[in-house]
């Protein structure tokens, strides 16, 4: 039986374009950014999630190629010379370098809008896929990831408030995590106390593995990551080892680690997998 990792690859690969198809350039990149790397945190959210309502893998695919198609795009823009500038990801060139930076910006785009044709597409009720539209919409847009990557760079040199440098990434980290989680509950229409503890979940799954990410551009290398590190410091951005040191940066983590699977603990059993994950975002290395 297939993992969670190889099964959404194998649907992605189904959903992005052929080679093939014209045009072929940008249908190459789209594929050069999106299959054969990452950690798929995202879309192994959605099936863990699903877990809990009895859902199926495939009943939640295009839920889970979706949201991996708007962290790749994401992922593409970031790179990009006018935001990040970085010339690895996922242990290969990045697609402005490998391909060109107008070709890049353009896969960014259609990545996008190939997210929510996906989620137009899938075999759910109508009233659901308008549901699990607004919500990634809402998660991707100015009040969600492209608002905290604003807010990010802004911050670049000042210092930030802890309660300030959590709301930039709860919106740049934490919304598509939160909407990763949110679209199966969606799709089971969950009552509102199941959605509640898995928000409160998600809220502390988001905050934690950006933590992480800032701890590991301290300490880990490019080779352990796939991508370049140090640059938070070199580009001066704010962080929770910069806010906090890394001794109280890293006593957070522990503190989320120990929360979060609280938030689970009305699901039973059901909710191991989402625990798992959780585990998996506190200690993640590669």
């Amino acid at each position: 039986m297939p993992t969670d990792n190889e099964h959404i690859e194998c649907v992605l690969d189904g959903a992005l374009p052929p080679e093939s198809l014209a045009p072929q350039r940008l249908h190459r990149a789209m594929r050069y950014a999106t299959l054969d790397g990452g950690k798929r945190l995202r879309a192994r959210l959605v099936y863990a999630t699903g877990r809990l309502f009895g859902l199926s893998m495939t009943q939640l695919d295009s839920a889970a190629a979706a949201v991996e198609m708007i962290h790749a795009y994401s992922l593409i823009h970031d790179d990009l010379p006018a935001m990040d500038d970085d010339d690895l990801r996922r242990g290969k060139p990045t697609v402005h370098i490998a391909f060109d930076e107008a070709t890049a910006i353009l896969a960014g785009d259609a990545l996008q809008a190939l997210a929510y044709e996906t989620l137009v597409r899938a075999e759910w009720p109508d009233a659901a896929k308008l549901a699990a539209l607004r919500e990634l919409i809402s998660a991707s847009g100015s009040r969600g990831m492209c608002g905290g990557q604003q807010l990010d760079m802004d911050a670049g040199g000042k210092t930030l408030t802890l309660a300030d440098l959590q709301n930039v990434h709860a919106l740049k980290t934490g919304m598509l995590i939160k909407a990763a989680i949110r679209l199966p509950a969606i799709v089971a229409d969950a009552d509102s106390d199941a959605r509640a503890a898995l928000d409160a979940f998600a809220d502390d799954l988001g905050l934690a593995f950006q933590i992480q990410d800032d701890i590991l551009d301290v300490e880990a290398s490019t080779e352990q990551l796939g991508k370049s590190v140090g640059k938070d410091a070199a580009q001066a951005k704010a962080t929770y080892p910069a806010l906090l040191r890394l001794d109280g940066a890293k006593a957070l983590l522990s503190e989320l680690a120990e929360r979060m699977p609280q938030h689970l603990s009305e699901f039973g059993d059901r909710a191991e997998a989402l625990s798992t994950l959780a585990a998996f975002a506190v200690a993640r290395r590669n």
